[in-house]
């Protein structure tokens, strides 16, 4: 593929993180944690309502963990990614739509097409993420990766301004009041999603270089090589311990993004104040995931990463003695700083490890970690919460798993994890993108 090519696909790649940002900003992370507690699930006590949003969530991530894998192994096996990547994208596509129908009590129905949704978003990711070791050189993955991040917050974060425009002016859109507005702007992730997918679906196309014959089902094949997966892993040592921390410290990461709202409502900080502090993380996030994918040429991607880490550290213990709409906005402003970096280095430090030819495969696993991880983070949040009245506790927890995480990434060698992973590839099965 040729550089002007090369450059067109990365950019299609960035523009659907730029539309589907929108899922995590307005539907998982602003807008309807809020409402969910104030209206979907009105007439339960606050408490209540924050376990049930975080049962919701460990359901959803539950169920991507599941598939994660498999549909990672099928997708290698039959160069399906673009395919698996649309039908999911199209289910949280619909899903959002669908949210405008959700009114008074409907928490049940919240709960449902927010789970449908986030198998969706998620499970669309894990072919999304599969893309990036194709479509980048190793010295442009960090910048790729980054710059998908960076795209990702600009477009989240410029139809979260809208909706927060909607949703505190709703006369300005000859909307009655602010529950429909709120209706609206949930439905509006679907068409924003869709609208930015486009150039991606378009634009990408791939194909084997062998035609491989298949005797068995793609839902066989997909158990088969989970099950070769889970057995080739343990040459990949690095590999293999980093996915570990990652699973603990995206644990801490990825609750703070699904409950911060949602217990900040059951602490009595005002829906307003709660959506535009983290409108304000969205865009603060911007220079600071490019400032991280810098750092990372400057100090190392491990260590850049480990600052991201030890500032969430901090994010919990002033999360916990939280009590008031100022203090949301700081760590909103602080999240802001921190999120897309980490995400982004773990991102591109991972897929320099992953071997020629699994890069879905191995995806499938970034994803199990990633989603298994945030199933026991939102339950054990919302257990302490629903036990004790209170979930002031639940996020203290959180900071088993960034400690965790962080000691275990000090046994992470990247460069021996590149030349593992370099050693055991198998040119063969690489996959060719191309646009059409």
């Amino acid at each position: 593929m040729d550089v002007k090519s090369r450059k067109k696909i990365q950019r299609s790649w960035m523009m659907y993180d730029f539309g589907n940002s929108a899922f995590a900003t307005t539907i998982m992370a602003a807008v309807l944690p809020v409402y969910y507690s104030t209206v979907a699930a009105s007439g339960l006590d606050d408490n209540l309502a924050t376990s049930y949003w975080g049962y919701s969530q460990s359901i959803s991530v539950l169920i991507v963990a599941i598939l994660a894998p498999i549909l990672g192994a099928i997708s290698d096996f039959s160069a399906a990614k673009k395919k698996f990547l649309r039908f999911f994208a199209f289910m949280g596509i619909i899903a959002s739509l669908l949210m405008m129908f959700v009114g008074e009590g409907d928490y049940i129905l919240a709960s449902l097409l927010f789970i449908v949704g986030s198998i969706g978003f998620s499970g669309a990711n894990v072919f999304y993420d599969g893309f990036l070791p194709e479509i980048a050189e190793k010295d442009e993955m960090d910048k790729v990766s980054s710059g998908g991040f960076a795209f990702g917050y600009i477009g989240g974060g410029i139809l979260l301004a809208i909706n927060v425009v909607m949703i505190l002016k709703p006369d300005l859109f000859g909307l009655p009041n602010t529950e429909w507005a709120t209706r609206l702007a949930l439905a509006s992730v679907g068409v924003w999603w869709f609208i930015f997918a486009i150039p991606l679906l378009k634009n990408i196309k791939e194909e084997k270089k062998q035609q491989v014959s298949r005797t068995k089902s793609y839902v066989a094949i997909g158990f088969n090589r989970v099950g070769n997966t889970f057995r080739e892993i343990k040459q990949y040592k690095q590999l293999a311990i980093f996915l570990i921390a990652f699973w603990l410290y995206n644990d801490g990461i990825s609750t703070i993004i699904r409950m911060a709202t949602v217990y900040g409502s059951e602490i009595g900080i005002a829906q307003n104040d709660l959506i535009i502090a983290l409108l304000i993380t969205q865009f603060v996030g911007i220079p600071f995931t490019f400032f991280f994918g810098w750092l990372a040429t400057k100090i190392n991607p491990k260590n850049a990463l480990y600052i991201t880490l030890f500032t969430y550290l901090g994010i919990v213990i002033i999360g916990y003695f939280m009590n008031s709409a100022l203090h949301f906005y700081l760590l909103a402003i602080i999240v802001g700083m921190v999120q897309g970096g980490a995400q982004s280095l773990s991102r591109s430090i991972f897929g320099r490890m992953v071997p020629a030819g699994k890069h879905a495969e191995f995806f499938g696993f970034y994803g199990i970690s990633s989603k298994f991880a945030a199933v026991v983070g939102p339950f054990m949040f919302a257990t302490i919460g629903h036990l004790t009245g209170n979930s002031r506790l639940g996020i203290l927890s959180l900071i088993f798993f960034f400690v965790a995480g962080i000691i275990l990434l000090r046994f992470v060698d990247i460069n021996k994890g590149i030349l593992e992973a370099k050693e055991a590839s198998d040119p063969k099965d690489d996959v060719i993108i191309k646009t059409k």
